[in-house]
């Protein structure tokens, strides 16, 4: 008899209010977001009370959950408050905290009952004994470290029912999970109490330091600067790895990401899902258009992390990028005339007459077009080009678009092919 597999969840971030009403449009099946403590996201759009209650109504309305990070480390006196604001978390309707110190769990147990934890990532869950640990104080989830293999992965759901829930896409830490202190260092800002400033991806200089003598820069001898960042984690070729080893929830990395990059993660993640669980033919059929899609918004590099082995140097990031995305986000939809056949747009990023651009909508609808007769929307004045952020304008559009579809602008960005070994580097225009 063939096995059932159950359906995951497409697990979106959600920076502000905008970005979780786009995600869930988008497929997201539920989305987290940080409130204004104990999160480890301090310079996102966290999100007020009030704005909460609008996002879970929103969810609500689509059949998706909002989860809370709380994933802070907690130094002596961070968790006074952390009852009430659990016990308001539960009130509005949150389906869900993630969290990752013991205290703030225990607090969440015995203070706000009723509400759902799920472990944080920072937790570093790497075997199934702890995964059974975390189940028999009340946990309904575990989030697994992201050093986690495949093999671990598919060892560790044979001996546990508990969900689970693994990241398929964004960044990585360089370090372990949960355990870096490097930010602590370089910028006294605490990474594992909200503050992190990301000092692994700054970019670092090698010198040679003679004793008695000035130092000197090396700079030059080596073909680009050198960053200790990993490059960011895709597994959209791997799906059914994460289907046939009961994978509960996908998450989706990126709090601070643009709308453009939440709508097309979620919606390429939840195509691969559906055409899956429709049959294993049909996932590579359309396995290629979803890869080409991932690469239409701004990223680093992609790999599996460590899901299939142990990152090499050639899974970090220096030296330049050999890969860019081709497209660039300009705008979104807000109305459409159809008897005019006339396009109300938001723009987002310099648009002109003729600019080739695409539009894309849920369920992963493409449309392509060129930009004909721009004008501003306020009166209806011809321009050749749109600088202005925010502005609303007019285009003509020959074909029906939905209020909420997104607008990209192709062939404007540049494909950097570089051979790490020559240190050569060729640069040639994406082809419209």
């Amino acid at each position: 008899m063939q096995k059932k597999l159950n359906r995951p969840e497409v697990l979106a971030p959600a920076g502000t209010l905008e970005k979780l009403k786009v995600a869930i449009k988008y497929g997201a099946d539920a989305v987290y977001i940080g409130g204004q403590a104990y999160g480890l996201r301090s310079r996102a759009g966290n999100f007020s009370f009030e704005e909460m209650a609008e996002g879970v109504a929103f969810a609500k309305a689509h059949h998706a959950k909002v989860y809370v990070a709380a994933n802070m480390v907690t130094h002596e006196g961070n968790e006074k408050g952390a009852g009430e604001w659990f016990r308001t978390l539960r009130d509005i309707g949150i389906s869900a905290v993630i969290v990752s110190d013991p205290a703030l769990i225990s607090i969440c147990a015995s203070e706000a009952p009723g509400l759902a934890i799920h472990l944080s990532t920072q937790a570093s869950a790497t075997n199934y004994e702890t995964l059974q640990f975390w189940q028999k104080l009340g946990l309904e989830r575990v989030v697994l470290a992201r050093e986690v293999s495949m093999n671990e992965l598919s060892e560790i759901r044979k001996h546990t029912d508990i969900e689970i829930e693994a990241f398929v896409h964004g960044a990585m830490c360089i370090s372990y999970s949960g355990r870096c202190v490097l930010s602590n260092y370089m910028s006294l800002r605490d990474a594992n109490r909200g503050g992190c400033s990301q000092s692994c991806r700054w970019k670092y200089d090698l010198y040679d330091l003679p004793f008695g003598q000035e130092r000197k820069s090396i700079h030059g001898e080596i073909p680009e600067a050198f960053s200790m960042s990993a490059v960011d984690m895709s597994m959209i070729d791997h799906i059914p790895d994460m289907i046939e080893n009961g994978v509960n929830s996908l998450k989706i990395e990126g709090r601070m990401k643009s709308i453009h990059y939440v709508s097309t993660v979620a919606m390429v993640y939840k195509k691969a899902i559906d055409a899956y669980l429709e049959g294993a033919d049909v996932y590579e059929k359309v396995k290629q258009s979803l890869v080409d899609e991932l690469w239409k918004v701004a990223q680093r590099e992609l790999d599996t992390g460590f899901y299939y082995s142990t990152p090499d140097e050639n899974k970090q990031l220096f030296g330049a990028r050999r890969k860019i995305p081709e497209y660039k986000f300009v705008g979104e939809v807000v109305d459409y005339d159809a008897e005019a056949m006339v396009a109300t747009i938001r723009q987002r990023n310099v648009i002109q007459e003729g600019d080739a651009i695409e539009f894309y909508g849920p369920g992963f609808r493409h449309v392509e077009t060129i930009v004909q007769n721009l004008r501003l929307a306020e009166n209806d004045e011809i321009i050749d080009r749109a600088p202005n952020p925010m502005t609303l304008l007019h285009i003509d559009v020959p074909f029906a678009v939905v209020p909420g579809d997104m607008i990209r602008k192709s062939g404007s960005g540049l494909i950097n092919l570089y051979d790490k070994s020559t240190g050569v580097r060729k640069t040639v225009r994406a082809q419209a």
